[in-house]
């Protein structure tokens, strides 16, 4: 039996607790966040790495709206007229093709009625589904006329296009694979552009589209990592605790279950300390102690002594290395799902460490993954076969694989 003697209590005293999404309804000013100001728009635009146009004017800003049919949310009209992005990714509403820019916005709506059509996709809210496809997509498009407008902000990120509101979170949308990408417009260019981030947990705040981020079929990546117990010995069990000890400290959140079940599989492989049991056996209405208890567990562990510390301007840079690392072998070894693997990766290594070139094919081959409509057959096994593949190569050269 691997047995660990008891560590000392953590300094400081309780856990660090990171509070869970709060979901608010479309038309009610989201989050708690200041307005974006001009000064700290064109702040964050110093980070972009392209060109910066003239800004757009009130009246522009108008045109555009009225053009489209939409709305800018606040803080995307004080973005926009600070300055306006122009490159690859960035959408020009001054001089882009107008069919371009109609196309990107109808983009979300267009993704899910993709996946009514070939996925089975149905919203719980929606009447009941007909039996014909053809009525069935008639249905989603009469309900989707409802639903809050996304805007582009760059690529596949969007923000709900509310007028005078501020503050959404970005969401990234490829389909009905929908995730959030950062607290707020500020939150996501700084995490995007320059691997930093507030740390707060990010928040759904519209109808419709807060459904794939809280318990639809969407990967949220600020969510707890969505792996499967995968501990086969007692050192497994450990290092599971030890992945999930980093990816709290990089701000990562676990769910109670999550804890409790890290426990389970560690007391069954005959890891032995003295609070393992008591979270172990935690009940349902006892989860609240799961964080204390938690703690309490990698003190005992020693584990708490072994975190990588913050030493250099990259956030976290070597907790995420490692977290990298350990995403991907739970992608090859089949605990983690081959695309949630890709987000987590993209998102909370490549983007979070400076977009590093070794891990750009996999990201690539996520971006392949997310955009499987553009498939004739909407086949994505072989995508994620390809994800697997280069993960592999990824954990089969040197490490960190800074470079290519």
């Amino acid at each position: 039996m691997l047995s660990f003697p008891p560590g000392p209590a953590r300094p400081g005293g309780g856990p660090v607790r990171v509070l869970p999404p709060v979901t608010t309804l479309a038309g009610v000013n989201a989050p708690q966040t200041p307005l974006l100001t001009p000064d700290a728009a064109r702040a964050l635009q110093g980070m972009l790495r392209t060109e910066i146009a003239p800004g757009l004017t009130e009246r522009e800003l108008d045109a555009v709206e009225a053009r489209f049919g939409f709305t800018f949310a606040a803080d995307h009209r004080v973005f926009l007229s600070a300055g306006l992005p122009r490159g690859p990714g960035w959408p020009d509403w001054r001089d882009d093709d107008p069919e371009d820019l109609a196309g990107r916005l109808a983009g979300p709506v267009e993704g899910v009625l993709f996946d009514v059509e070939h996925a089975g996709f149905w919203y719980p809210a929606w009447p009941s589904r007909p039996a014909e496809t053809s009525e069935a997509l008639r249905v989603a498009r009469a309900e989707l006329e409802s639903a809050p407008r996304l805007v582009p902000v760059y690529g596949h990120r969007y923000l709900p296009g509310t007028a005078g509101e501020h503050g959404h979170p970005v969401l990234s949308v490829h389909q009905t694979d929908i995730i959030l990408y950062g607290n707020d417009l500020a939150d996501y260019v700084r995490y995007e552009f320059a691997g930093r981030s507030s740390g707060l947990s990010a928040r759904s705040t519209v109808d419709f589209w807060s459904y794939f981020t809280e318990g639809g079929p969407g990967i949220d990546v600020t969510a707890p990592t969505p792996f499967a117990p995968y501990a086969t010995t007692a050192r497994e069990a450990v290092d599971y605790f030890r992945t999930l000890a980093l990816e709290r400290l990089i701000g990562r959140r676990h769910h109670p279950e999550q804890l409790i079940e890290a426990g389970l599989t560690a007391l069954v492989l005959d890891v032995e300390t003295e609070s393992l049991p008591l979270l172990a056996g935690l009940s349902r209405a006892e989860r609240e102690q799961a964080d204390t208890l938690f703690d309490h567990v990698l003190s005992e562990l020693d584990l708490l002594r072994n975190l990588p510390a913050d030493t250099t301007d990259v956030p976290w840079e070597t907790a995420r290395w490692e977290l990298v690392r350990r995403w991907l072998r739970l992608v090859v070894n089949g605990a983690l799902a081959p695309g949630a693997g890709g987000d987590l990766v993209t998102y909370e290594g490549w983007a979070a460490l400076g977009r590093p070139p070794a891990l750009r094919p996999l990201v690539d081959r996520t971006d392949a993954y997310n955009a499987w409509a553009a498939l004739p057959r909407g086949d994505r096994g072989p995508l994620a076969e390809a994800i697997v593949a280069e993960a592999r190569r990824l954990l089969a050269g040197p490490w960190p694989p800074r470079e290519q």
